[in-house]
């Protein structure tokens, strides 16, 4: 499969939950590299210079907010679609203000998460 699209970064610690990511873009041909924990996922998005980041906030080893706001106190404005159980406003407000292009909450449509991926990378 080729990877004329970019490789796509997944930081997600659910399996099943970052399997189906991973699918869905490649299918439309994204590379995608799968992260299990905020720590590995910051020093694989400084690594491999992703295209997007597709970034759980629930993580272990570093959550999601703090992977976001280390990647942009960097200088790293990489696309970032945060995707979280949290769905309450201020969740999705602080992720937005901390530096995140989109935000996704679960349970979401495999279909809409590659639409996001592609608005973001607009």
């Amino acid at each position: 499969m080729t990877q004329s699209k970019g490789l796509v970064l997944i930081v997600e610690d659910e399996r099943h939950i970052s399997d189906v990511q991973r699918l869905y873009l490649a299918r439309e041909g994204f590379g995608v590299h799968v992260e299990a924990d905020g720590t590995a996922g910051l020093a694989a998005a400084r690594r491999m210079r992703p295209v997007a980041i597709v970034l759980d906030i629930g993580l272990p080893g570093m959550d999601g907010i703090a992977f976001c706001r280390a990647l942009r106190d960097a200088g790293d404005w990489t696309p970032v679609l945060l995707v979280t159980a949290r769905g309450e406003e201020a969740d999705r407000i602080l992720g937005l203000e901390l530096g995140a292009d989109d935000y996704l909450t679960k349970p979401f449509s495999p279909r809409e998460l590659v639409a996001r991926v592609k608005t973001v990378l607009r």
